[in-house]
């Protein structure tokens, strides 16, 4: 079996291959673009043919900025269309493109990976933990009332600043301004490049997909949010995302939708957890959560490289002792904080903690407190007290959430 890059030549084969792996078809180019694949840079696919030169397998990687506790953005890859024929599973062919896969982004010199899982057993086993969750939040429209959090009394008066309800076609370049805003202070945020929204691939508010577009500016008129939605079924307001630079925004933008004439409920989807939306209603239970599942997935190509490169709130000594079963790799590491900045060396010093890279993956921005992989039997504590460390150390300044599909 050969596993080697694509060529612009073999790019069609390329994307037949990866459909032909999840059982679709390609769809049918649009005008505006909206073809998820067109934003797939060549020389970062991969093809894995049998020796007479049938391809049998893909992956792929985006490159992406991602924001770290911190406020720290790191180039990173974002591993996608990853997939072997029926015909081929269960002979190698993923593990030997993976492993082909992360030699290549350590010969770029990136320290870090990341994916959207399309089966959660699968990435486990090659070195990938969950690190950001997501949800979506269902309100009746008759329960959606917003209360005060000081009187507790429905919340009449608008917020500072403006809403402006647009098409998607009449503000992409207003749309890729405020997200990029909003990705550089969310940790977990990935970077969407200029031409995602050129190509329009992806998932709404990128792709050509019809959608109304709720634009919030700010006392100035600057655009500082945004929420695209659409009306389907059951008088059902489907909001696809929602981008804010701080919670008032947001605020504003959830009261618009809410508050839109001849619509029994709104759905919002990509919620993370823990978000102040649901203590905002006067009745807690109006908020209803459900398909709450992980998103991001981050794999550490270089343990030192990435402790250090993110920010941290708590001052704090722990020794990590880290497997790496996939590429067969082991290091005991002294992470040493103080005053925001990370120290990651080598030691022979008694561990603290024993763990797989992959639950150093999760705990990584934050979004998985390591004391309950502790709980869960994935890491071991050597003494009391370093899980709760571990908690202070590694939480973040906010929720890791990421919102961007690839």
């Amino acid at each position: 079996m050969e596993i080697r890059s694509t060529t612009d030549e073999d790019f069609d084969a390329f994307v037949d291959t990866v459909h032909a792996a999840f059982g679709r078809f390609p769809e049918t180019p649009v005008e505006g673009g909206g073809l998820w694949w067109s934003a797939l840079e060549t020389d970062r696919c991969l093809l894995a043919l049998t020796a007479d030169g049938r391809p049998v397998g893909t992956a792929a990687a985006h490159s992406f900025e991602l924001t770290l506790p911190g406020e720290t953005f790191v180039p990173v890859s974002g591993v996608t269309a990853v997939g072997v024929l029926p015909s081929h599973r269960r002979q190698g062919v993923l593990s030997a493109m993976m492993r082909h896969q992360l030699a290549e982004l350590r010969a770029r010199g990136e320290f870090l990976s990341v994916l959207l899982a399309s089966e959660a057993p699968i990435y486990g086993r090659f070195g990938y933990g969950p690190a950001t969750y997501t949800g979506r939040l269902t309100v009746q429209r008759h329960e959606a009332a917003l209360a005060s959090p000081r009187t507790h009394a429905v919340a009449d008066a608008p917020a500072t600043g403006s809403i402006e309800v647009l098409r998607r076609a009449e503000c992409g370049e207003v749309l890729e301004a405020v997200y990029d805003r909003y990705r550089r202070s969310q940790p977990g945020a990935l970077s969407r490049p200029h031409r995602w929204w050129a190509l329009r691939a992806g998932q709404p508010p990128i792709s050509p997909a019809p959608r109304y577009v709720a634009v919030h500016r700010d006392a100035d008129g600057v655009p500082d949010g945004y929420a695209g939605y659409s009306i389907g079924e059951a008088e059902t307001l489907t909001v696809d995302e929602t981008i804010a630079c701080d919670d008032t925004v947001f605020t504003a933008l959830a009261r618009f939708v809410l508050g839109h004439d001849l619509v029994s409920q709104v759905v919002f989807k990509h919620v993370p957890p823990q978000h102040p939306l649901r203590w905002q209603f006067a009745d807690f239970r109006a908020g209803r959560v459900s398909g709450d599942t992980d998103w991001l997935w981050v794999r550490l190509l270089d343990v030192p490289r990435a402790l250090t490169a993110r920010g941290w709130y708590t001052d704090g000594e722990l020794v990590l002792d880290v497997e790496d079963p996939f590429l067969g790799e082991h290091g005991r590491y002294l992470l040493t904080v103080r005053d925001g900045k990370a120290d990651c060396v080598p030691t022979d010093r008694e561990p603290d903690l024993s763990l797989d890279v992959r639950d150093l993956g999760s705990v990584y921005l934050g979004g998985t407190a390591p004391s309950t992989l502790v709980r869960a039997g994935h890491i071991r504590a050597h003494r009391p007290g370093a899980a709760a460390l571990a908690d202070a150390l590694f939480r973040a300044e906010r929720s890791p959430h990421c919102l961007h599909w690839f």
